[in-house]
């Protein structure tokens, strides 16, 4: 039985275009993706639901070598799965189940396979959730992207395309600070970096759980009336991706093309009205969330667009952090991970991040931190 990608279970019969009202992005032509063919490609987070759609697209072009990596095992059988229905691959993709916080590993696959381009997707990216873990947002979204970004310096020339999250524009959330940072590591190593908006459908999203909710015969609990959202398909993000790998210089910051947000209780109600069963469900507020604003932004004060081009993206640009900064600053900040030093951490954090504002939770979890460092610093 072959198993269908996570980011395509129940939406495929979804006409996304009907609520954004636009018409979808440009897809790249298989003419202007020929390079891929050469390449030997490496996909982290491959098994996510923005990672799984890459990584069956990319099967799909049969390039010289596909490696995919994650760390789910779970995400990785259902990935390998539906690779097994693909047909014509010239050469069958290579599954590694690990992490990329693991530089023994990324050493290994490097020094094996060496890589040529580089789809980073392996993030965590719960908003709420990673409030009462920051330690481990950090570990996994800053670090783990320096690690694979040192390994592929080791081991060059590579091209590396992080794929980002609105999320890290003037951060109110860990998540955001960390994928913000992700952003300076790699930009500051000449890599590309996509910063994506809301992805409809992905595991997790907000659409998923809207449709677990009108399944159970509501209600349908959406955060704040006015909250907004920018969003774009999952096969749009993907192609985005794919574009960025190609015609992106080294050292570009990209958004997608999109021209205005869209309320999220106004997706609610488009949900609902697709659902013959569902037409009178009510829809409550709940509230925020620790880390969630409401309204998002593509970009800060101190980033400026350009002309959104025919690839539906839109370069920005940015101050530069210089590579030596950069790398001073992750190494404090590694230790203090190291450290389970959640204040230092914190501290190092708003050096790199000075527009990240952290949240009542992620503060009270650092006096704690702080408070259980002094005791056992001093037992008596």
């Amino acid at each position: 039985m072959i198993l269908p990608p996570r980011s395509a279970t129940a939406n495929d019969e979804i006409d996304w275009y009907s609520f954004l009202a636009r018409p979808r992005l440009a897809s790249p032509t298989a003419v202007f993706l020929t390079s891929l063919l050469d390449a030997c490609i490496l996909v982290t987070g491959a098994g996510g639901s923005i990672g799984s759609t890459l990584s069956l697209r990319l099967a799909s072009l049969r390039p010289r070598k596909l490696i995919l990596l994650d760390a789910s095992e779970q995400a990785l059988f259902r990935l390998e799965s539906c690779l097994a229905g693909l047909a014509g691959m010239t050469a069958k993709p290579i599954t590694i189940l690990g992490s990329v916080n693991d530089s023994a590993l990324l050493g290994e696959v490097f020094a094996q396979h060496a890589p040529q381009i580089v789809f980073h997707a392996a993030a965590y990216k719960h908003v709420a959730l990673l409030e009462s873990h920051p330690l481990a947002a950090i570990q996994n979204n800053a670090l783990g992207t320096q690690s694979l970004i040192e390994c592929a310096r080791n081991h060059g020339p590579v091209r590396i395309i992080l794929l980002s999250t609105d999320k890290a524009v003037a951060p109110i959330s860990i998540l955001g600070a960390s994928k913000r940072i992700a952003e300076l590591v790699t930009l500051a190593n000449g890599g590309t970096v996509l910063r994506l908006c809301n992805v409809l459908g992905t595991e997790g999203s907000v659409v998923e759980t809207f449709r677990h909710q009108i399944a159970a015969g509501g209600p349908v609990t959406i955060a704040h009336p006015d909250a907004e959202r920018y969003f774009i398909t999952c096969t749009e993000a993907v192609d985005l991706l794919l574009t960025c790998s190609v015609e992106a210089r080294l050292g570009a910051l990209f958004v997608a093309a999109v021209q205005r947000p869209h309320r999220v209780q106004a997706l609610a109600e488009f949900l609902i009205s697709h659902d013959s069963n569902a037409a009178s469900l009510p829809i409550k507020c709940s509230g925020l969330r620790t880390g969630d604003k409401l309204r998002e932004d593509l970009w800060s004060a101190n980033e400026q667009p350009g002309t959104a081009n025919a690839q539906g993206l839109v370069e920005l640009r940015y101050p530069q952090m210089l590579l030596p900064d950069c790398v001073e600053k992750i190494a404090h900040l590694h230790s203090a991970t190291n450290n389970r030093d959640l204040p230092r951490a914190l501290e190092i954090l708003q050096q790199l991040v000075p527009d990240y504002t952290p949240s009542t939770t992620v503060l009270a979890l650092a006096r704690q931190n702080q408070t259980q460092q002094v005791c056992l610093s001093d037992p008596s």
